[in-house]
């Protein structure tokens, strides 16, 4: 998916969210990011309901819920970390059995990181977006 693409996907999915009952939920940055400010927001209600009628709006459908992860998913999560011990943060974690990734220790709001996830979201092949390290840092 293309940086325009994901963005278009952003701006809808803000859309959305307002207008189902969140108005004061903004549009992402020019790099489809949303301000951290709404993180909050987020655990509302309101937030919760109109984030589940409006995920299908972001890429991927938003973050999936099975009940196990894939293989693939795994395999993906633990390239993204090589990656990112490779790239200058050499603590990031494999992910959990359950596919889960976190940088606990790791400063994710410095201006690298976030550069170096984006920049390794490409090893996954697909299985992690840009929009997906943005929801993350944007949600910690």
């Amino acid at each position: 998916m293309s940086d325009a693409q994901a963005l278009r996907d952003a701006v809808s999915f803000a859309g959305c969210m307002r207008s189902h009952g969140v108005p004061g939920f903004q549009d992402p940055t020019s790099f489809g990011q949303f301000k951290r400010e709404f993180n909050s927001s987020v655990r509302s209600p309101a937030s919760q309901s109109a984030a589940a009628a409006c995920q299908h709006l972001l890429p991927g459908g938003g973050p999936h819920q099975s009940a196990a992860p894939s293989q693939a998913k795994i395999a993906a999560g633990r390239a993204f970390a090589r990656c990112m011990r490779s790239h200058g943060f050499p603590s990031f974690p494999d992910p959990t059995s359950s596919g889960v990734l976190s940088a606990p220790g790791i400063n994710i709001h410095q201006p690298a990181f976030l550069l170096t996830a984006e920049g390794c979201v490409g090893t996954t092949h697909g299985f992690l977006t840009r929009a997906d390290v943005a929801r993350y840092v944007a949600g910690q």
